[in-house]
């Protein structure tokens, strides 16, 4: 018997002025389809939004993401650094119900692997209605990294990525049951959450 996955619905935002006028191609979106295409079992139909770093455009966007075309999980790319223009997080906060700062420690804890100036993200989590809306780092490295997490030479998993909290989080929230493939990032769920295999 062939086994059947929900369908889901995600919204990718790619926040850039410079991207958005056309002066760079926005690498942040095509980075976010690829790994979830490789990380999800699940069929997914894509909404995707290119905007500059402008707060009541992030917002607005976002309302209509979440209110209108019912996205289960909108994930944004880009402005969320210390500079002027980096308005990402205040416009998802403005937008929010409830906060979930784990996210943004946990991203924060990754990055600090890397490189020092991770303690200058201000990534933001937060659910709005029945959607989690999750920022994330620009740069597409960047990004794979914080939703895979890091594993050592054998494929351990050294400090997980935050995708792993995903799945469960949305089934709390009232979305979709979102399967994973375990080679590229495990999803972790309370033995009375995990679904039956039909």
């Amino acid at each position: 018997m062939t086994e059947t996955f929900d369908s889901i619905r995600i919204g990718l935002v790619s926040i850039s002025d410079r991207a958005s006028k056309g002066v760079y191609e926005d690498k942040g979106i095509p980075s976010l389809k690829e790994w979830l295409n490789s990380a999800l079992k699940n069929p997914i139909h894509f909404e995707e939004r290119l905007i500059p770093d402008e707060q009541p455009e992030i917002e607005d966007t976002l309302r209509e993401l979440v209110d209108q075309t019912k996205c289960n999980l909108v994930l944004t790319t880009g402005g969320t650094g210390p500079a002027k223009r980096d308005v990402t997080p205040e416009a998802t906060l403005a937008v929010a119900n409830k906060e979930m700062p784990g996210f943004g420690e946990q991203m924060r804890q990754i990055s600090l692997k890397f490189v020092p100036t991770a303690i200058l993200s201000r990534q933001v989590a937060v659910i709005r209605g029945e959607c989690l809306i999750i920022n994330l780092p620009g740069q597409p490295k960047a990004i794979a990294e914080t939703l895979t997490g890091l594993k050592d030479s054998d494929g351990k998993t050294l400090v997980s990525g935050i995708f792993a909290a995903v799945p469960y989080c949305v089934d709390l929230i009232g979305g979709p049951y979102i399967e994973t493939r375990n080679e590229v990032v495990a999803s972790f769920r309370p033995k009375n959450a995990i679904k039956p295999k039909s």
